[in-house]
C-alpha cells in the first residue's frame, strides 16, 4: 500500500509597502508648510514702562501736551480720561466717559491738538479708504501693511498729521478685560503710538481727590 505523501504549506513572506505612506507624509509636511506660511501672526507694538530711575519726568512729557491723551482704567469697568498734560490740583481734569464707539472711541476721534487737527478721524478715513484699495485692487498684504504703517505715522497722501501719543493707567481695581477693550480701540482708531504706564504718587493724589477707586 502505498503511502500518503504529507502536503506541506508553503511559507508566505509578508513584505509591507511604505511607498504611499511616503506619498501621505510628503503631502502632510506640504500642507503644513503652506499653513505656517499663510498663518501669520497679528503682531502688536507696545510701548512699556521704563524701570529707569534717571528718566527724569520732564522727559516722559516729551510729547506736545495737546498731541497726549492719559485713559485711567478703574474698577466697576469705569474709564477716565486726561486731554493734554494732567493738572493735579484740578480734578476737573479728569473726565468719565463710558466704553465703545459713544464713549472712549468718540472722546478720540474728536480730540483737537493745537493745530486744529483731528488726527485720528483722519487717520481713521485714510485707513478705511485703503481697506477699500485693497479689496478693490486685489492688494498684498505685504504692500498694504507698508501703506497702513505710514497712514498710523502720519503720512496722508503728502499731508503730515501729527500723532497721538495715548498713556494707559490701568488701577489694580481694573480688570484684565478693561485693558483689552483699551488696546482693541487703539487698533480700531489706528493709534500708532501708545504707552501701557503705571500710577504714579501725583496720579493717585489727583484719583483720590475725584474719588476714583
Amino acid at each position: 500500500m502505498a503511502k500518503k505523501k504529507e502536503s506541506k504549506q508553503k511559507k508566505m513572506n509578508t513584505r509591507v509597502d511604505f511607498t504611499p505612506m511616503v506619498d501621505m507624509m510628503m503631502l502632510l509636511i506640504t500642507f503644513f508648510m503652506l499653513c505656517t506660511t499663510l498663518s501669520k501672526p497679528q503682531a502688536m507694538q507696545l510701548t512699556m514702562p521704563s524701570n529707569d530711575k534717571n528718566v527724569q519726568e520732564q522727559d516722559k512729557s516729551a510729547t506736545k501736551a495737546s498731541h497726549t491723551i492719559t485713559l485711567i482704567l478703574a474698577g466697576n469697568d469705569k474709564i477716565y480720561h486726561i486731554d493734554g498734560l494732567p493738572k493735579y490740583d484740578d480734578p476737573t481734569c479728569l473726565k468719565e466717559t463710558t466704553w465703545g464707539k459713544d464713549g472712549i472711541r468718540k472722546v478720540l476721534m474728536s480730540h483737537m491738538t493745537e493745530e486744529g487737527i483731528a488726527p485720528v478721524a483722519k487717520i481713521m478715513l485714510a485707513k478705511q479708504k485703503l481697506d477699500e484699495k485693497k479689496i478693490k485692487y486685489n492688494m498684498p498684504d505685504s504692500t498694504y501693511q507698508k501703506e497702513l504703517a505710514e497712514i498710523k505715522n502720519g503720512n496722508l497722501d503728502g499731508e503730515k498729521v501729527p500723532k497721538l501719543t495715548i498713556i494707559i493707567k490701568p488701577l489694580d481695581t481694573a480688570s484684565y478685560k478693561n485693558m483689552v477693550d483699551a488696546l482693541d480701540e487703539m487698533q480700531i482708531c489706528s493709534i500708532g503710538t501708545y504707552v501701557i504706564d503705571k500710577i504714579s504718587e501725583d496720579d493717585q493724589k489727583l484719583l483720590n481727590l475725584k474719588g476714583v477707586k
